[in-house]
């Protein structure tokens, strides 16, 4: 395995490479179509360049570790928004993630709905691309967009434009509480109506999710959730609650998110896990085609019922016809995000994208990575 220091051993590695290579950074998100090739990891790139917790921005070497990251925005009592997910939680991995791998995934949490995703935070990055050239894109304050499309391209492109080697953020606060409406027994419909209902209210939700019955609780469970100053939640949590439902807070809400945020429903259990995304309103539409469709399966909703996780059985193509089939009149797209490497070789992993746009999608790749050594496969 191939493991430079600094943004220079990995320009000078990028540039002599004479294969594909397969890039990681922590290894703990093995998605996509598996690529042969040597591995390059990130993980010896690391440390925090530059944080500035009165400006809210902070500086990191792709290879951090994800909880380094965290820790230091702690002892600020700050945090990244996006809430990114452990997947080690749900696809059984160990290693440590860090935080280029969090750009490169775009992982962003329950709080998306209304923080925004990881890439919506995003300040500045450098990376290396396929030939070895070393650049920079945006900056490292908030006033300084330079390139700032640049910068969202590269969150969510997994690897195969470029390999990160720094990242800068605006960052967060941690409020100074939370809570969240537990209303029991209902169903998944009855379940993402009222997270609409929360989400369209003046109450500021930051966390909306439905757990049918037996992932969470005996129960049906559905979750709202409020943060900010102590009486502000007190207020907002007690009018969120008047439609039914008990309030949960500080430490027993936590744990409830990180539940919903890392799966924790669907790991150590048997079976393929997709990660899908529709309209909120549809996203009980989806279950409902796919029991009529016989395609057996669990699901999970976060993001007011607008990402639903899927646990189906790991035979044939893990459900992906079926499920691709009854997405294409909702307009939305699914990924497959657990499955073993023989289904993920010969199912698309990614949304099979449109002809024109795969064609500017090729180009866009072939400018960054006219060799064709970056993960080669891995998005389909």
């Amino acid at each position: 395995m191939m493991t430079p220091e600094s943004e220079e051993q990995l320009a000078e590695a990028l540039a002599g490479a004479t294969g594909p290579l397969r890039v990681i950074g922590g290894g703990t998100r093995p998605v996509g179509k598996p690529v042969a090739g040597e591995a390059l990891s990130t993980a010896a790139m690391r440390g925090v360049v530059l944080h500035e917790p009165g400006a809210l921005t902070l500086v990191v070497r792709a290879g951090t570790p994800l909880a380094e990251v965290s820790a230091v925005l702690a002892a600020e009592n700050q945090r990244l928004a996006f809430e990114p997910m452990d997947h080690r939680v749900l696809l059984g991995t160990a290693g440590a993630p860090t935080i280029g791998g969090v750009v490169a995934a775009n992982v962003s949490g329950p709080r998306r709905i209304q923080a925004g995703a990881c890439r919506d935070f995003l300040l500045g990055v450098r990376f290396v691309d396929g030939n070895g050239r070393i650049l920079k894109s945006g900056g490292r304050v908030m006033k300084n967009v330079t390139g700032y499309d640049l910068v969202k391209l590269l969150a969510g492109s997994w690897g195969t434009l470029g390999v990160l080697s720094e990242v800068s953020f605006k960052v967060q606060a941690i409020p100074e509480a939370e809570a969240t409406v537990v209303r029991r027994g209902l169903s998944a419909a009855e379940g993402v109506a009222a997270l609409s209902r929360a989400l369209g209210s003046p109450f500021d939700v930051g966390g909306a999710a439905h757990a049918p019955a037996g992932l969470l609780a005996d129960e049906a469970l559905t979750l709202v959730r409020v943060e900010g100053m102590e009486q502000s939640v007190r207020y907002r949590a007690g009018r969120l609650a008047e439609a039914g439902g008990e309030i949960v807070e500080a430490g027993e809400s936590a744990d409830l998110w990180r539940r919903i945020r890392d799966v924790r429903p669907f790991a150590g259990r048997a079976g393929a896990v997709w990660r899908v995304s529709v309209k909120p309103t549809d996203g009980p539409v989806l279950s409902e085609r796919l029991t009529a469709a016989g395609l057996a399966h669990e699901a999970l909703f976060d993001w007011g019922g607008g990402l639903v996780w899927l646990l189906v059985a790991e035979r044939g193509d893990a459900g992906a016809g079926t499920i691709r089939e009854q997405l294409s009149g909702l307009g939305g797209h699914a990924t497959l995000i657990r499955a073993p490497e023989e289904i993920r070789a010969r199912v698309p992993v990614f949304q099979p994208r449109p002809a024109r746009l795969a064609e500017i999608e090729a180009g866009i790749r072939a400018r960054f990575d006219p060799r064709g050594i970056l993960n080669p496969g891995l998005m389909g």
